[in-house]
């Protein structure tokens, strides 16, 4: 692990530890305003979010805390153990509003990269690695922090959202049934993932563990509000639904989250995402939601921005992937 990062005197670095989930997640809602991430968590969702990703709090992520013990910063580590084109790495962090400016940010991201280095090397050190950092369009310092540190712009993504009003009738998928998630599928439905994104950018394979613990194993995660397209016995789609109740607190109403959508190569073509996506938005509308969101790969191969769009929804926010490239590790 490499040393803990060097700040201005009056704070300090540390590891961070898991009795941090609810000040991390009071920076972030306290950042809001101005980063506009339309997240606002609780500590349970902070955590969540570390159990999720595996991060080793004690070597994977720091915090920096002012002279009367109040968080001023944090950053973490992360990385799923699958690789595809390349070992994916994912730096996050935030520094407080009131502390921005003083070089927090700048150490805290030269020692993510320290450590997404060492992160590679230890875990595969044959294969070429990217270090990844997800910056909103909200977020110029950020944006150009890690452009001085020759990052550079890899991919743009949007967030979209609809209101549940005047939702599109119901579609018929060509050849497949329209069916809600059961638990008996979800196997099913993860081999089904990973088929439908074999050609994505930046995607890896899900296992039985990371697909539990990121998707549908969840508190988040909403079976009801989910739909499956089924064929001759088989998943040939599936859209993923989620509902982050610290949200719908802080925002005065429900969210549905479409998390996940796919369909099979050989299925597409046939309607039936849109069949899924508008059986969906109405069991949300059904269910008392008043929007729906979704993230979307501005280059998605399978044209889902247009699809999304057609369906209603607007990009409400922008993000872009900046990242590095690490070569293979020499052997020793």
């Amino acid at each position: 692990m490499p040393a803990l990062p060097a700040v201005f005197d009056g704070f300090t670095a540390r590891p961070l530890s898991a009795d941090d989930a609810a000040a991390v997640a009071e920076l972030i809602v306290t950042a809001e305003p101005g980063d506009d991430t339309g997240e606002y968590p609780d500590p349970d969702d902070v955590a969540d979010e570390w159990a999720g990703w595996k991060v080793d709090l004690g070597r994977d992520a720091v915090a920096v805390e002012a002279a009367d013990g109040a968080l001023v910063g944090y950053a973490s580590v992360s990385a799923l153990a699958n690789i595809r084109d390349s070992f994916r790495v994912s730096l996050d962090g935030r520094v407080h509003p009131a502390h921005r400016g003083r070089g927090i940010g700048r150490a805290l991201l030269d020692w993510q990269l320290a450590r997404g280095a060492e992160v590679h090397a230890e875990r595969h050190p044959e294969a070429r690695a990217t270090l990844v950092v997800g910056v909103l369009g909200t977020q110029p310092d950020l944006e150009r922090l890690v452009a001085a540190r020759n990052l550079t712009a890899e991919r743009w993504y949007r967030s979209m959202e609809r209101p549940l009003t005047d939702l599109p009738e119901e579609q018929q998928a060509s050849g497949a049934e329209l069916v809600p998630f059961t638990w008996d599928r979800d196997e099913e439905v993860r081999r089904t993932h990973n088929a439908a994104f074999t050609q994505h950018h930046g995607s890896s394979e899900r296992d039985q563990e990371s697909w539990q613990s990121l998707f549908t194993g969840q508190r988040s995660f909403r079976p009801d509000l989910s739909v499956l397209a089924v064929a001759d016995g088989e998943v040939q789609g599936y859209v993923l639904a989620y509902v982050y109740e610290s949200d719908a607190r802080a925002k005065g109403y429900r969210e549905t989250v479409l998390g996940q959508i796919g369909v099979l190569p050989g299925a597409r073509g046939r309607g039936i995402a849109s069949a899924m996506i508008v059986r969906a938005l109405r069991s949300a509308a059904d269910a008392g939601c008043a929007r729906a969101a979704l993230d979307v790969d501005s280059d998605n191969v399978t044209g889902a921005l247009r699809l999304y769009e057609g369906l209603g929804f607007e990009t409400v926010r922008t993000r872009v992937s900046w990242s590095t490239s690490l070569p293979p590790v020499a052997a020793d």
